[in-house]
């Protein structure tokens, strides 16, 4: 007879295949449809906010897999947040100014530029900007990213731009922005300055000269005077890198504390600190007996002494400087303020000229004739061979080191003096404001405190100055006669109240007479004649005054946030700026925390990169796998650390979900029948392994919970997958079949287990759905009962997961429990390798032992065992009594625990028939007149069937 109609098979209406990347967009239109993120707004929310700012990506280009992970990690992290009960907000921005959208509109452009105005050319790249806004925004809302994607916050926007111009006049006005003449990182591609955040490094091959600087008449004199030596020609030696600095050199510097020798070398005289002249002489390819030391100075002796420029007129004059150090060269540092940090202040010090013949494409001015509109870095090789020519080069060689690069167009920079506006460090103790703010602010990982607190104790003056079209304007106005800056509160509040109208545009269209009143002096010359600044803000300040003009402007917001999070770069850029503009403006941070995420590298760790071909657009993958296995992959990873991707990652994922899917569709598909309202069984009525399943899922509750609080992601993925494939799959589900499938439809047992599946697939939906917001939105439709009518999973909270009292009696045992089971399945799996039986159900199993509490205990879960070992049969003897009857049923095949003492499990084929419904061996098989091929729990089921449906062919015939 065949009893497959008898069985109640699981429903198969949750597919089996996934098919990610068609079914996706469905779920997003749906999301759409319902208004999903404004749904969650709209929710009470007694337990409070949760604010997490997003910061904003560069409007220019389609998002690459950096992006995925930042956009998918904070999805998470505002899902999981509203999951706790919070109201949690998502506001998406861009940033829309800057160099790169202004260069790509340039080459649009091509020579029509010349033909444009400066409004029209922000006009083009306002509109190109709105382009790559729009492409981004399909491309994040395609990974499953919930947020107010009809109102982002975009930096171009009148009101952001009036924010920003309200944010500097504020910080101009409080006196911490000046403007002066001082180094700064300088791009000759892109014609503008940098910020310390916009340089970063890279190899580069430089000349590596040593060069001579004859000494003056002054140092000459001193040096016969204080040693009693007469020189033939005296030289102190000098190192760089940068033969292109050596025509703005003004200056020699050696540290006050430093031996220096003058030593007789290849017929000259040379100073040199004595640490640094064997390196130097191991340059030369000298050995020490072709050189004699004639004495030695301190270099402090040495201060405000001269030497001759080797082929410029003038003199370089010896100053003392602690930076000077013994690493490298020879002691006596090349020293040009126009083009140095340290050589800057330096300069200051000692009152020298901030020179730099360098224009603003990096060329040489007519300051130096011999080099005049050469390219600097060109020059590099004219200089050597001048310097060779006049007798003043020593050695020269090549040497590849680490050198500051444009972060745009990747080519080298230079340091330049320049007049910029700098927000100061010092003034107004904004450094020791900002140092004092970082310690209150938690940082993800730790590490992070102590990356951005360096950064800021060694960070020079914010150049805040841009030389360019496409950005907001420092809005500061000049006298026209003598250059001095002028700004005062009326002013600012005009501009303000202008740019919420009409933007920063107007600052370009509007004359100074609608922002200052008519007769205003200038406080330096009394002149009531003023222009307006053309210098844009860095892009940095734009973002960094987002806490202001998005926190504090948007009614669902709130300052300061909870949470920041983007790569760890930002601790040099947006945290950075972001923190100083808040500090000046806010005296606080503008967030309590700060999370920071590692880069994208390919499988083998190699950077992402398109001309070394490793590079994987999202999109891409998305076709293939579905954005549902990208955000698995950001999951899964611990994104604190570089984060890998490759096919392989990915096929190993894949094959991850499909197992976490398919436990969730067995789930489903043996509950379609249940209804929670009615079919519930009461939790002090369930069965023991039942009960060890719902305390199983405690813990998991517990731990997922945790690791979604402490943004610990790829605890959350790994805990649910050894839930789904261990805990379930391999062992609870398992066993379960024979109780869901064979069972009375409606008796208890099959509704205890069916209570626990649908507890279990109502709390892992809810605990996965952060991460899985696909897969767990169209299971949660399956979810019999009425908490599958609700609209969205995501409407939901995470489960209490507090079900049974914690029992620690009750744990411990089946602890051990499933300790002996695990040396049964090794015995079973043994057996069947050497064919003696084939299914578990097969099986006869005696477990033997001479322990006589291990035995007691065995003999009280007897039951329990053999159901969770899924065996036929299961007895339990020491010894000494092992039974006959077990010799008489065939071969036997013996396993020694060695987890276990004194166990010994013996394995061998089930006594009686087999079930032709249940496929268990039974010796009473037969017994029953009405179904003599079935075991007595079968005939029984099959008993109460068949009375069921006789009295329902008995009320059909009445009613017909």
């Amino acid at each position: 007879m065949d009893y497959k109609n008898t069985l109640n098979l699981p429903s198969t209406a949750f597919p089996m295949k996934a098919n990610l990347p068609n079914r996706e967009p469905e779920f997003l239109n749906y999301w759409k449809e319902i208004g999903l993120y404004m749904l969650l707004q709209s929710k009470p929310s007694p337990k409070g906010h949760f604010i997490l700012h997003d910061g904003p990506p560069y409007a220019n280009g389609h998002i690459h897999l950096g992006h995925t992970v930042n956009k998918v990690l904070k999805d998470i992290i505002v899902k999981s947040a509203a999951m706790r009960g919070l109201k949690s907000p998502y506001v998406p921005g861009w940033d829309c100014h800057g160099l790169p959208i202004e260069h790509n509109v340039e080459k649009e452009l091509g020579k029509k530029k010349r033909e444009l105005t400066q409004v029209e050319i922000r006009q083009r790249c306002r509109e190109y900007a709105k382009k790559f806004v729009d492409i981004q925004r399909d491309e994040f809302i395609r990974l499953g990213v919930i947020g107010d994607w009809e109102n982002p916050y975009l930096t171009m926007a009148n009101e952001y731009e009036a924010s920003i111009a309200e944010a500097f006049c504020e910080i101009y006005l409080k006196g911490l922005v000046k403007k002066r003449k001082k180094p700064v990182y300088w791009c000759p591609s892109c014609v503008t300055a940098l910020a310390e955040a916009e340089v970063e490094y890279g190899d580069h091959t430089s000349p590596s000269i040593f060069v001579k600087f004859k000494a003056g008449e002054d140092l000459l004199s001193f040096l016969k005077e204080r040693l009693e030596l007469s020189f033939n020609t005296l030289s102190v030696i000098i190192w760089t890198t940068t033969p292109w600095t050596i025509p703005a050199n003004l200056a020699i510097a050696l540290h006050p504390d430093y031996d220096y020798v003058i030593v007789e070398a290849c017929g000259e005289e040379w100073i040199v600190a004595e640490e640094r002249l064997l390196p130097l002489l191991t340059e030369l390819s000298l050995e020490q007996k072709d050189v004699k030391i004639l004495g030695r100075v301190k270099g402090v002796e040495l201060e405000g002494l001269h030497a001759i420029h080797p082929f410029l007129p003038r003199e370089s004059l010896i100053v003392n400087a602690t930076y000077v150090t013994l690493d490298a060269g020879t002691g006596c540092v090349h020293t040009a303020p126009g083009h140095g940090e340290d050589d800057y202040e330096t300069g200051l010090r000692y009152d020298l000229d901030i020179y730099s013949p360098v224009d603003d494409y990096g060329r040489f001015t007519k300051e130096v004739p011999d080099f005049e509109g050469q390219n600097i870095f060109k020059a590099n090789d004219g200089i050597i061979a001048l310097l060779k020519d006049k007798g003043a080069l020593v050695h020269s060689s090549k040497i590849t080191h680490s050198y500051p690069h444009c972060w745009r167009c990747k080519k080298p920079v230079i340091f330049r003096a320049t007049s910029q506006w700098f927000i100061s460090m010092e003034n107004g103790d904004l450094r020791k404001r900002a140092l004092d703010a970082i310690n209150e602010v938690k940082w993800i990982p730790d590490w992070g405190k102590e990356r951005i607190k360096g950064m800021v104790e060694t960070r020079p003056d914010w150049c805040i100055s841009r030389q360019r079209a496409w950005g907001v304007p420092i809005t500061v106005f000049l006298c026209e006669e003598c250059e001095t800056p002028y700004l005062d509160e009326a002013a600012s509040k005009r501009i303000v109240e202008i740019f919420k109208e009409e933007g920063a545009d107007a600052w370009f269209k509007r004359p100074v007479s609608d922002y200052i009143k008519q007769g205003t002096k200038c406080p330096n010359c009394g002149s009531t004649t003023f222009k307006k600044e053309n210098d844009i803000l860095d892009v940095w300040f734009d973002s960094g005054v987002s806490h202001r003009a998005v926190l504090e402007e948007r009614k669902e917001l709130s300052f300061p946030a909870d949470l920041y999070l983007e790569g760890s770069d930002q601790h040099r850029g947006w945290f950075q700026s972001s923190l100083l503009t808040a500090v000046a403006t806010r005296s606080g941070a503008p967030y309590k925390a700060v999370l920071t995420h590692g880069f994208v590298v390919d499988g083998k760790g190699k950077k992402m990169s398109k001309s070394v071909g490793n590079v994987i657009p999202p999109e891409k993958i998305i076709k293939r796998y579905g954005a549902e296995i990208l955000r698995l992959w950001v999951s899964a990873e611990d994104y604190r650390d570089d984060i890998k991707i490759s096919d392989e990652i990915l096929k190993r994922l894949s094959e991850a979900y499909r197992k976490i899917r398919n436990t969730i569709r067995y789930i489903l598909g043996n509950i379609s029948d249940f209804d929670p309202e009615k079919d519930m069984v009461p939790f002090d009525e369930l069965g023991e392994f039942d009960k060890w399943a719902i305390f199983r899922l405690q813990e998991l509750t517990e731990r997922v919970k945790k690791a979604y609080l402490d943004y610990k992601f790829h605890i959350v993925f790994h805990r649910c997958y050894q839930f789904c494939t261990v805990d379930l799959s391999a062992l609870y589900l398992d066993v379960l079949k024979d109780r869901l499938y064979c069972e009375l439809k409606d008796g208890k047992k099959r509704r205890s287990a069916q209570t626990v599946l649908y507890i279990i697939g109502r709390d892992l939906l809810r605990l996965l759905a952060p991460i899985l917001s696909f897969t767990t939105e169209e299971a949660w439709k399956y979810l019999p009962g009425k908490s599958g009518e609700e609209k969205s999973i995501f409407l939901q909270e995470f489960p209490e997961g507090t079900y049974l009292d914690e029992d620690k009696a009750f744990l411990d045992k089946w602890d051990r429990i499933l300790k002996i089971r695990s040396e049964i399945t090794k015995a079973l799996e043994i057996a069947r390798k050497d064919k003696l039986i084939g299914l578990a159900l097969d099986a006869r199993v005696n477990l033997v032992t001479t322990d006589q509490e291990l035995r007691s205990f065995i003999e009280e879960n007897i039951d329990q065992l053999r159901d969770l070992s899924i065996v036929s049969q299961m007895v339990t003897s020491d010894p000494e009594n092992v039974s006959s009857s077990e010799e008489d049923g065939g071969e036997v095949f013996i396993w020694n625990s060695e987890e276990i003492s004194a166990l010994e499990v013996r394995v061998q084929k089930a006594f009686g028939q087999k079930c032709q419904r249940c496929w268990t061996w039974s010796e009473e098989i037969g017994k029953d007149e009405n179904f003599s091929d079935v075991c007595p729990r079968c005939a029984g089921v099959l008993g109460v069937l068949s009375f069921e449906l006789k009295e329902e062919r008995a009320n059909r015939s009445v009613e017909f």
